[in-house]
């Protein structure tokens, strides 16, 4: 009689070990490895041919007509942003952040003016009761929305209860870390309990039209936490980042098979709730009246729209010897160290002897290679003492040799600059003028250098 074998999963990367270890091979996480129950596997099955006995599959050419998937909007313009559109019918939704960033909130929200549009949507709490979702709804202002709540853990309960009638149009999972599988062994929570339980919801969604939303925990590294299977699974991956200090909080799209990526969604967290923000520029910059060194504007760009955003840097000169500091909040530290070595070799700077802080205000992260040249400006205004001109933004992406490079969307940037009253630009040399802003162009780090020291 054949022996079921013994097998050891990686709670932390999903990875299968034979023998258990206190360190995983994979991921190098300290007791992760859990033993579960593997497959029976007899001498028949190891020496079976599968290319035989099977049915066969249809196949349809590449170019057949297919119509576009039809969606159902939220009635929250920036979570429809970050979607492309809309929740599409039969889809699977993942949305990560950290606790108390606003998932529920958003999703409760999102929930209630779907039903209220006259939507069937289903609420599936694991972990808070039903008086607690409840009890929110009514502090958000949305306690008489009919949505269909529920609070469970078990799968075959959930699937059960929701073929008894006419699918919903929207199902709310809360969290997929919470749900149980009996068909497998182990803790909620556990890889296979997740991909499992995941697997049965996201069969159901496809198979009735149901448009699905999981919601996910984070570790501590904002990574959602769970096997990176699950985020294959689905058919969207969102992220919910922002710092609860701040009011703002972004959902950025991550993956999508039915739109495109790195579109965003800006909210504000208020009293009554997640509010939509129309102008997010509006948030990450500071109202100067005068001048002010060490300040640059950087028109980033997320997806198809662009942001204006405030860099902020601070060179303090160093009177000992001691080992300079760099400090980065909101970018990245190894892209800093490349713009200060670029600025000391190619333009005769010297930061050897300084330290040097940056930021970017309102806690917004920066991941646009473009910011090279507004970084630069700003380091050099805080060198040399000499503002930049609060009229002005800047843009363009340096090489390693000196030279500005063009980006994409240059116009976008513009034309979103020239909304907000700005005049002047500083950018790489040869893009057009849009909206009658006075554009410098600069072939070289080496020219802006001058240009901002007045040379």
């Amino acid at each position: 009689m054949a022996k079921p074998q013994k097998r050891y999963v990686c709670q932390a990367c999903g990875s299968v070990a034979s023998r258990w270890a206190g360190q995983c091979g994979d991921c190098s996480e300290w007791n992760t490895l859990v033993e579960e129950a593997g497959a029976v596997v007899t001498p028949f099955q190891a020496k079976h041919n599968l290319q035989g006995g099977g049915r066969l599959v249809s196949l349809s050419a590449l170019d057949q007509e297919t119509a576009l998937p039809p969606r159902r909007e939220t009635g929250i313009a920036e979570l429809d942003r970050a979607l492309g559109g809309g929740f599409v019918h039969g889809s699977a939704t993942l949305i990560g952040g950290d606790p108390g960033i606003g998932k529920s909130t958003l999703l409760l929200q999102a929930a209630a003016r779907m039903a209220l549009a006259g939507q069937s949507v289903a609420y599936i709490s694991g972990e808070e009761a039903a008086d607690q979702v409840r009890l929110r709804a009514q502090r958000l202002g949305l306690g008489h929305a009919p949505v269909m709540l529920a609070a469970a853990t078990s799968v075959r309960d959930i699937l059960t209860t929701l073929s008894a009638g006419a699918p919903p149009a929207l199902v709310v999972i809360d969290s997929i870390q919470t749900m149980h599988s009996d068909l497998i062994e182990g803790a909620p929570g556990t890889v296979s309990q997740v991909r499992a339980s995941a697997q049965e919801l996201i069969r159901f969604a496809k198979e009735r039209g149901s448009a699905l939303v999981l919601v996910g925990h984070v570790t501590k590294d904002g990574a959602i936490a769970g096997p990176r299977v699950l985020e294959h699974m689905v058919d969207t991956v969102l992220s919910f980042e922002g710092e609860r200090s701040h009011q703002y909080r972004i959902l950025r799209a991550v993956k999508n098979r039915f739109g495109g990526t790195d579109e965003i969604g800006v909210f504000a967290m208020e009293a009554g709730g997640l509010a939509e923000v129309a102008n997010p520029s509006a948030l990450f910059l500071t109202h100067r009246d005068e001048g002010v060194t060490g300040a640059t504007v950087f028109p980033a760009l997320e997806g198809t729209r662009p942001v204006l955003v405030e860099i902020q840097a601070l060179v303090v000169r160093l009177a000992s010897g001691a080992t300079p500091r760099r400090s980065v909040v909101g970018w990245d530290a190894g892209r800093l160290a490349m713009v200060l070595a670029v600025l000391e070799a190619r333009c005769g700077l010297s930061f050897s002897s300084c330290e040097v802080y940056l930021n970017v205000a309102g806690g917004y992260r920066v991941q646009d290679p473009a910011a090279d040249v507004a970084v630069a400006a700003a380091l050099v205004s805080a060198l040399s003492e000499r503002p930049v001109p609060a009229d002005a933004v800047a843009f363009g992406e340096i090489a390693l040799s000196g030279e500005i490079r063009p980006v994409a969307h240059a116009a976008l940037r513009l034309k979103e600059a020239g909304k907000l009253g700005f005049e002047r630009a500083l950018l790489p040399g040869g893009v057009v003028a849009e909206g009658g802003m006075r554009l410098s162009g600069f072939k070289g780090l080496a020219q802006l250098v001058e240009h901002l020291l007045g040379k």
